[in-house]
């Protein structure tokens, strides 16, 4: 009797189970992929910068620097990666801008170009003091536009920018974000300062160095320079070069091989400018020397000199600049890093006690 029981039981279980797995592989069988729903059109903005990347990417660039490594066993030298970054095309005759610290200290290059056609680069010049430096491709043919030209003077925080470059050597990656601060200052690689820098939330990384920075109507206003990230990776703050800056240092990187810098030919020191200025109770640049033939000999300015007793006797002390009051050798320098040469500016200077006013001409440092 019990064990009919269990049988019965038994095959009660395995009835249960062979229906549910009947009904599984028929609830299998019955699967289909679900309704796709339509996108639709796409919204303003999106298309925009769809359109913008578009346009913009075949003229951007991948570099990777090189560097000469001797086999000491059989003396071979070979070619060996040293790093990579971003750059974008200038002009139709193959210069390329890239960053400085993309290249210092590399012994070559090569530029990649978007439809992967790669090319020997040739360093033509380069301004730390701006990180940026100019590389030079021959294209024989299907040669890449250059990227419009945007203004840099009259933007705003706030306004939307896209970065275009090859971060972590993921080529031809686009960033969105906005203008999030103007005029910052940076020290860069080597120690020095980088004025009039843009600050924007876009996604910049180690690779994107060197990339443009466009506005929404896809002209470029910068070129996006660094991050700010204790891990080296985004944080939501990056820096860019602005475009005034670079179309007033690229001419002269190809001209020259290296940046003139704009001066009025005096002399400072920061150290004894903090000491004399307050000793004096005036603020402004204590002029310690003036070059002969220099804007400031032409205008008069007078520099200081040792008395008998090795006391110092003091020049002229600039005060501003075209309105703009400067305070030490460095905000001049700053200030006069956006004028070109031949720019006439006006300086209000100290003198014994009296305020005197002079113009002179702007000319480079050869």
């Amino acid at each position: 009797m019990r064990k009919n029981l269990w049988s019965a039981a038994g095959a009660v279980l395995l009835g249960v189970a062979l229906w549910g797995l009947a009904q599984g592989q028929g609830e299998a069988r019955q699967a289909t992929p679900r309704a796709v729903v339509p996108r639709g059109d796409l919204a303003p903005d999106e298309k925009s910068t769809i359109d913008i990347f578009r346009r913009s990417n075949p003229s951007v660039v991948y570099i990777t620097t090189l560097d000469k490594v001797v086999n000491l066993w059989t003396m071979n030298v070979t070619a060996a990666p040293r790093g990579t970054g971003s750059g974008f095309v200038w002009d139709e005759l193959g210069h390329v801008v890239t960053n400085y610290h993309v290249v210092a200290g590399a012994t070559a290059a090569k530029v990649r170009l978007g439809d992967q056609r790669s090319f020997d680069a040739r360093l033509v010049g380069v301004s730390p003091e701006h990180d940026l430096a100019v590389l030079q491709i021959q294209v024989p043919e299907r040669r890449p536009q250059p990227l419009p030209l945007g203004s840099s003077h009259d933007l705003l925080v706030g306004q939307r920018v896209l970065a275009i470059g090859n971060p972590f050597g993921l080529d031809h990656t686009l960033t969105t974000g906005v203008i999030s601060a103007l005029d910052r200052s940076l020290e860069g690689e080597d120690g020095a300062t980088i004025h009039h820098l843009i600050q924007t939330d876009a996604a910049i990384n180690p690779g994107n160095s060197g990339g443009p920075l466009l506005d929404s109507a896809g002209h470029l206003i910068g070129v996006n320079t660094a991050i700010y990230s204790p891990s080296g990776a985004s944080a939501g703050i990056g820096f860019a070069v602005p475009a005034d800056t670079v179309n007033r240092v690229v001419p002269e990187l190809i001209a020259h091989g290296r940046f003139r810098r704009p001066t009025l030919g005096v002399s400072a020191n920061e150290r004894l400018n903090v000491l004399a200025t307050r000793q004096l109770g005036v603020q402004g640049v204590l002029v310690l020397e003036v070059e002969r033939g220099s804007p400031a000999a032409r205008a008069g300015l007078r520099g200081s000199r040792l008395a008998r007793d090795g006391s110092l006797v003091p020049g002229d002390v600039i005060q501003s600049i075209d309105g703009q009051a400067v305070d030490s050798p460095a905000a001049m320098d700053k200030l006069l890093d956006g004028h070109k040469s031949g720019d006439r500016v006006r300086l209000r200077i100290w003198r014994e006690g009296q305020v005197l006013t002079l113009e002179t001409t702007v000319s480079v440092r050869d």
